[in-house]
């Protein structure tokens, strides 16, 4: 197998070419077709993330077909098309498991963290967390739902059912799926992007977005909700201006910069800032059916494996719209 690989938090990924591995008991081989390029793979490689399984294979919007079964492994076929996203298993035991929240896992495995992922040709995967791919999407074009539209729908999700007015922070790749998701189910989507990216704004705007700005600036309406998708702390005490009494600010990312000291008023009024983790099997059943629905639409930008870097380089300098997506 050819594969990219992290050896040391803050040097550049490194290609290798390792023996193929083999599924074991309860796990699928997968022939990598496209992976999708997360800013959860940049923290990972920027050495944002703890405690990584070094060296490791990054990457968890893995598409691919399945190629060979382990024991046990009834639920797909050599020759099914699936998705490998961010949850690559759980304990099943601690409470969180046993209360529906395995998202929330006390000893979880992350693919791409702690289990090899998808920048490479070959991978093997716990069958239980891979998904059926829905719909006309090519390879390419659905590696993105398998995180930015994971978490982005469950982001979407914790904002409640009373919205009308959407404010979405940072807007790349969970950014432009999420938006159209909410236009599809009804509420109005309000953009904003770092001060200046025009590009971005006319981005949101041509996704349907009904205003699109400066994130240091106001909306022309109060906010029902916020989902905060860039690592920046300071997002949040301005989302929370924006937001009216009862209203719910989500934090979407794994990583975000420090917070800054804001004052309770912002706050008072019964507003909510949360965080949300990671993704349950449901999240991905639903969204996965959801998106050819929407119809759900993906921007990528295709770079071959050996690009890795640069890829990552982009998403870093913020020159990507939409998402990048590797190709072996």
């Amino acid at each position: 197998m050819k594969a990219m690989v992290l050896n040391a938090a803050g040097e550049p990924l490194r290609f290798e070419e390792r023996p193929d591995p083999s599924p074991g008991p309860g796990q699928v081989l997968i022939r990598i077709a496209a992976c999708g390029v997360c800013r959860t793979d940049l923290h990972l490689v920027d050495g944002e993330l703890p405690d990584p399984a070094l060296p490791i294979v990054p990457g968890h919007e893995i598409v691919g077909t399945v190629d060979a079964l382990g024991a046990g492994v009834d639920r797909f076929r050599p020759g099914d098309r699936v998705g490998v996203p961010w949850l690559g298993h759980v304990c099943g035991t601690c409470r969180f498991c046993l209360s529906g929240a395995e998202n929330l896992c006390d000893e979880p495995g992350f693919t791409g963290y702690q289990i090899d992922g998808g920048y490479a040709d070959v991978t093997v995967a716990d069958a239980n967390y891979c998904f059926p791919i829905h719909g006309d999407y090519t390879d390419a074009e659905a590696a993105p739902l398998l995180c930015a539209g994971l978490i982005g729908y469950r982001s979407l999700r914790m904002c409640g059912d009373d919205i009308e007015a959407l404010g979405i922070y940072g807007f790349g790749a969970a950014a432009h799926i999420v938006a159209q998701v909410a236009r599809h189910q009804g509420p109005k989507v309000y953009a904003f992007t770092r001060p200046g990216d025009e590009l971005a704004q006319k981005f949101a705007l041509d996704l349907g977005a009904a205003w699109a700005g400066d994130s240091d600036t106001a909306p022309p309406v109060e906010l029902d909700a916020a989902i905060i998708f860039a690592p920046v702390g300071a997002l949040v005490p301005a989302a929370l201006r924006a937001l009216r009494k009862g209203g719910v600010v989500v934090c979407g990312g794994i990583h975000m910069s420090d917070i800054p000291r804001f004052p309770y008023d912002i706050l008072w009024g019964e507003r909510v800032v949360r965080s949300v983790a990671n993704l349950t099997r449901q999240d991905a059943e639903e969204f996965l059916e959801l998106a050819p629905k929407v119809p759900v639409r993906t921007s990528i930008e295709v770079f071959p494996l050996q690009q890795a870097n640069d890829a990552l380089d982009a998403l870093r300098a913020g020159n990507l719209t939409g998402a990048a997506v590797l190709i072996p």
